[in-house]
């Protein structure tokens, strides 16, 4: 786990003024640290004798074990005894920032660079405007327009929207905007539609050659002629090759002109049916689709497909190099074998491995239609709803556009696909808000606290520092109230000796406050069965209580309420299309819990009015980025990120990460 709040006291030059003040002075600010079986914070002394307790625990387990593993194991030599293995020491994380341009200095596109080693290196992003881009996407703008960044060039956002029927104008907004948000500009912007009047002229060459011919071949016909199920017969070619190119000039004319309906006609490549590789088995170039284009509206009927498209368009924007996924790896020679017979300029076409995440629910298996039914009938805030996989749901959810450039460079580049457990993406967030991101004070499920007393202290102010280990993020005050605000969790109505926070009787330190403090009554809700009070005093003895826990100051000292929400996977089984009565049915109902009586320290209105945090990707300066730009850590609780929905009288918090792994997740 990332460092945590235990290191900011430990570090800390937070100190309370209250050096005009009457009554006893307050002792030192003790060391503490986090106990991270408990999550409580605790001296060190006390740390290190639970630490001690649980190692001795646990070596008694390994000798009980590793003693009946002895007794069973028959070929053991009479008087000779193992020592119980020694568990490997825990290494610590190394949290420095990692270079993001090392994934081009080695490795696989390093060697692709030498293959090709031209400036300017130019590249082009060409996603399908008929969707939201999820997390391998990233991946693929990191590598397109980094590559070329790196090599001196620039990289082409190219819409490939050469299916209407899929289209619309959302996706290309949104596309565009997360392209600037992951912190890369496109040197331009470009459509493959700006192509149609020269495609169709390239196709109709194409025919001129006899390298094509208008087929009209069921889907069945033609999965014979491709050797049928399992490639079982012999492959052969349809019959309409042997047409004649005035014939299939014609023909292909007439598909432009309307004479056909859609399957009814379509151009084909005259490859090789012959060859091993499906890629060459005449593939569709162009199609009948009866739907107006965003762009050009009603000029066309017919549109060229994404094998014809593609390599194209790379050539007339004279991309050295064509990156992408390994599932095209086929498809590379159909692409040179068409660029061979039409275009002058041959761009390098290179595949990589594709990113995946394995989460409990993975994104593959909702369909569009299902998605668009959860945004539809609001079980979800709209396609940016944080438990969804998109990248606008992870930018709503608050995980900043460095930490998924940082995680895809960890990982590398290869030419295998990476499946990679959602743990340890999380895992990846953590140490990079760890580093990047201020700490405050935020309690979940606030009870008051009322320390008698304490009026000596009523409005004095607390500094502390934003970040243990980056002085640059500067500090903020707190003002001190007689009462303050606990986590419910953090108080127990009858104590035990397994219990370390604030119970009747007992003491413990509130992070920075003058003394301890310890409760001594506290009073009940007879309807709900819930504390609305408890009663404390100082414990002004010096001695240093056992554990420390968070707290935030009364209303009247600048603290605020919000509403918190805390996401959880949407469904509950891994597989909801196969519930009984449909997917609707397998809804988790705890995918998003809500604290909306939440309170949140004064500190907060400075690190809002100084986002982003950080200062990083597209997000790279002062006032540039959206709400979710304003991230800290709420200490002992987790990583937050404000939510679109806030306004200046509301806040809405939504949570990141959590600040450990959670091991159910694992």
């Amino acid at each position: 786990m990332a460092d945590t709040m235990a290191d900011t006291i430990a570090d800390s030059t937070a100190k309370l003024e209250i050096n005009d003040a009457p009554g006893a002075p307050a002792p030192a600010p003790p060391k503490l640290q986090l106990d991270e079986e408990t999550g409580e914070w605790v001296s060190k002394g006390e740390l290190k004798k639970r630490l001690a307790k649980r190692a001795k625990k646990a070596s008694k387990d390994k000798n009980k074990e590793a003693s009946n593993n002895n007794n069973n194991n028959n070929n053991n030599t009479a008087g000779e005894t193992k020592k119980p293995a020694t568990p490997p020491k825990k290494e610590k994380v190394e949290d420095a920032p990692i270079d993001t341009d090392s994934m081009f200095k080695q490795g696989f596109l390093n060697e692709v660079y030498k293959e090709r080693p031209v400036k300017p290196v130019i590249t082009r992003f060409p996603p399908e405007p008929n969707g939201h881009l999820h997390i391998g996407h990233a991946k693929a703008i990191a590598i397109n327009f980094g590559f070329a960044r790196y090599h001196g060039g620039y990289t082409f956002l190219r819409f490939d929207d050469t299916n209407p029927e899929a289209e619309e104008e959302i996706y290309f907004t949104s596309i565009e905007d997360t392209v600037r948000w992951l912190g890369f500009e496109p040197y331009k912007i470009t459509y493959s539609s700006d192509h149609f009047d020269t495609l169709y002229e390239l196709a109709e060459k194409l025919i001129g050659l006899g390298k094509a011919y208008v087929c009209h071949c069921t889907d069945e016909e033609i999965k014979l002629q491709r050797g049928g199920d399992k490639g079982a017969s012999p492959r052969f070619r349809c019959e309409h090759a042997n047409q004649s190119v005035e014939e299939n000039l014609g023909k292909f004319r007439g598909m432009r002109d309307g004479q056909y309906k859609p399957r009814e006609a379509f151009l084909r490549m005259k490859q090789n049916i012959n060859d091993p590789n499906p890629q060459n088995w005449d593939l569709a170039a162009y199609r009948v689709l009866n739907k107006p284009h965003h762009r050009t509206g009603d000029k066309w009927i017919i549109y060229p497909t994404y094998d014809f498209t593609h390599c194209l368009c790379d050539s007339f924007e004279e991309i050295t190099h064509s990156l992408c996924t390994v599932e095209f790896f086929l498809s590379r020679t159909s692409y040179e074998w068409l660029n061979q017979q039409l275009v002058e300029y041959q761009p390098m076409q290179r595949e990589y491995g594709r990113l995946s995440i394995e989460a409990k629910v993975p994104w593959s298996m909702l369909s569009k239609r299902k998605l668009k039914e959860l945004v539809d009938k609001k079980i979800v805030r709209g396609w940016n709803d944080p438990r969804l996989q998109t990248l606008i749901a992870l930018r709503r959810r608050g995980i900043p556009p460095g930490a998924i450039l940082e995680f895809v460079n960890e990982l590398g580049v290869t030419t295998t696909n990476s499946i990679i457990q959602m743990s340890r993406f999380e895992q990846t967030i953590r140490r990079y808000l760890e580093r990047t991101v201020p700490r405050l004070m935020l309690v979940l499920d606030p009870v008051p606290v009322v320390v008698s007393e304490a009026e000596e202290f009523e409005g004095t102010e607390l500094t502390i520092p934003f970040s243990p280990k980056n002085p640059a993020m500067g500090d903020h005050k707190i003002k001190f109230s007689k009462t303050v605000y606990i986590d419910r969790s953090d108080f127990r109505e009858v104590d035990s000796k397994d219990y370390f926070r604030l119970a009747p009787g007992k003491t413990v330190g509130l992070l920075q406050a003058p003394f301890p403090i310890t409760a001594t009554s506290f009073t009940k809700d007879e309807t709900t069965g819930l504390v609305t009070e408890v009663q404390a005093v100082f414990d002004r003895s010096g001695k240093k209580p056992k554990t420390f826990i968070h707290w935030v100051p009364a209303e009247s000292a600048g603290s605020k309420k919000c509403e918190v929400r805390i996401y959880n996977s949407l469904f509950k089984s891994e597989n909801p299309a196969g519930a009984e009565g449909g997917f609707l049915n397998d809804l988790n109902p705890e995918s998003e819990i809500i604290y909306s009586n939440a309170m949140i320290e004064s500190g907060f209105d400075e690190v809002r009015k100084r986002a982003p945090w950080p200062e990083a990707a597209g997000e790279d300066k002062l006032g540039k980025g959206g709400p979710e730009s304003v991230r800290f850590q709420g200490m002992r609780v987790a990583y937050f990120a404000m939510d679109s929905d806030s306004t200046d009288d509301k806040i809405v918090l939504n949570r990141i990460v959590s600040l450990k792994e959670d091991k159910e997740k694992s």
